[in-house]
């Protein structure tokens, strides 16, 4: 039995970078190269608001100076000339020349034509050089790296990458993942009525959910019994499928069903290692298969299972992605929590404000593998480590959001 530590270093050793390729962003991506902006944005100088364009030189405008209206410029006129004061709508070219902009509520018109156009206008206050002028590149200017390699395209990246009129990026392909859930006793469909001994069937909903939000594609998902030969059917066509990640639940122990380690050595596979020191889901197992795909053996209760996947698998998904290393949260703990062996432990856990305005990880109740409803009140993982023998309300413990693309929901905390 190894570490936690241990374990998550063998895992990253195996877990190989996929490979690259170039295809047009969408939310998901990551970045396997830099991208640098060929265009200045705004691309050219443009006005923050409706109203009139002037030539300051640089030097205030006083209040009460009159002009003439000689022009209008609306947004995605082409460029214009400017030896006047032009009428400017927001997001609209400034004319060549001029270089400030005052707006309509700060201006009184003295004529118009007869189409209502302004044609000779008063300034209500100063007007400063360059006021309401969205300069050319001032957000971003051509040659500025703007993304890195590692970055994953969110919306607000992809409005970036739209601005920029970037069409194609580089970035690792979508891990593919296979999930087996093993039992006998386990029945997929909710309409069935359970038999005596049967359980309904809850890893592999969940897994799958989350393995999409991990940033993985699930090709398959099936339930076998437990049987070695109807595992192995199945572990071939999670292979056939393009799996290059499989995650069992179930007959990963030492009990008399749990003819996973076996059938994995019959295929010639390498077990890295089985048993962790933690709690819930000691028994997990790490694998790699001949044609280099990983393997995940989780253990079958719910929360094992939950576990596994989300400081085991989602870790892999990351090194495969190019994503860095996850840096969790340090808080304190709101109240002492007493572990009775020394494990490293993943709790069910709630951020909270205290009285304070201070954040603060309080473990749930209901810490049992088997109980699935407290994850529904949590909002991240306390992690207690293997050297915290009885940590107490104050000390720091690492806290993680529900999976390694969430950020602990601070938004959801309750005030005690």
């Amino acid at each position: 039995m190894i570490d936690y530590s241990e374990a998550l270093a063998i895992i990253q050793r195996h877990a190989q970078r996929l490979p690259v390729q170039r295809c047009a962003p969408r939310v998901g991506h990551v970045l396997a190269e830099p991208v640098a902006s060929a265009e200045d944005l705004p691309p050219f100088d443009n006005s923050a608001m409706d109203g009139f364009a002037l030539h300051s030189g640089g030097v205030s405008v006083v209040a009460g100076s009159e002009f003439d209206v000689v022009g209008a410029q609306a947004a995605g006129d082409v460029a214009t000339c400017g030896s006047g004061v032009f009428e400017i709508m927001t997001g609209a070219r400034l004319p060549d020349g001029l270089d400030t902009v005052v707006p309509v509520e700060q201006v009184e018109v003295l004529a118009q034509d007869g189409a209502g156009r302004p044609q000779r206008i008063r300034l209500l206050a100063d007007a400063e050089p360059e006021q309401h002028v969205r300069l050319r590149g001032e957000d971003v200017g051509a040659g500025t790296p703007v993304l890195a390699a590692g970055s994953r395209l969110e919306a607000a990246q992809l409005m970036l990458l739209a601005a920029l009129g970037v069409a194609e990026v580089a970035v690792s392909a979508v891990p593919k993942v296979a999930v087996l859930n093993t039992g006998r006793e386990l029945v997929d469909d909710p309409a069935q009525a359970l038999a005596s001994g049967e359980i309904r069937n809850s890893n592999g909903p969940y897994l799958a959910a989350r393995l999409r939000d991990a940033g993985a594609e699930v090709v398959l998902r099936e339930t076998v019994s437990d049987d070695a030969e109807a595992f192995l059917a199945a572990l071939a066509r999670a292979l056939d499928a393009g799996a290059e990640m499989v995650l069992s639940t179930g007959a990963v122990s030492m009990g008399r069903y749990d003819f996973v380690p076996d059938a994995l050595r019959s295929l010639g596979a390498t077990l890295h290692f089985h048993k962790v020191k933690i709690r819930p889901g000691k028994p997990l197992l790490f694998a790699s298969l001949p044609g280099g795909q990983l393997f995940f053996g989780l253990p079958g209760n719910p929360v094992s299972s939950a576990v596994g996947l989300r400081f085991f698998v989602e870790p892999a998904l990351r090194a495969m992605t190019g994503l860095p290393q996850e840096r969790p949260l340090q808080l304190p703990l709101a109240a002492a929590f007493k572990k009775r062996l020394p494990l490293r432990f993943h709790l069910k856990g709630r951020l909270e404000v205290d009285a304070g305005g201070k954040l603060q990880a309080r473990v749930l109740p209901g810490q049992e593998s088997f109980r699935i409803q407290p994850l529904l009140q949590a909002n991240c993982w306390i992690v207690v480590d293997e050297a915290m023998q009885a940590p107490q309300a104050g000390d720091l413990v690492e806290v993680y959001g529900l999976g390694h693309l969430l950020a602990p929901a601070i938004e959801s905390v309750v005030t005690r």
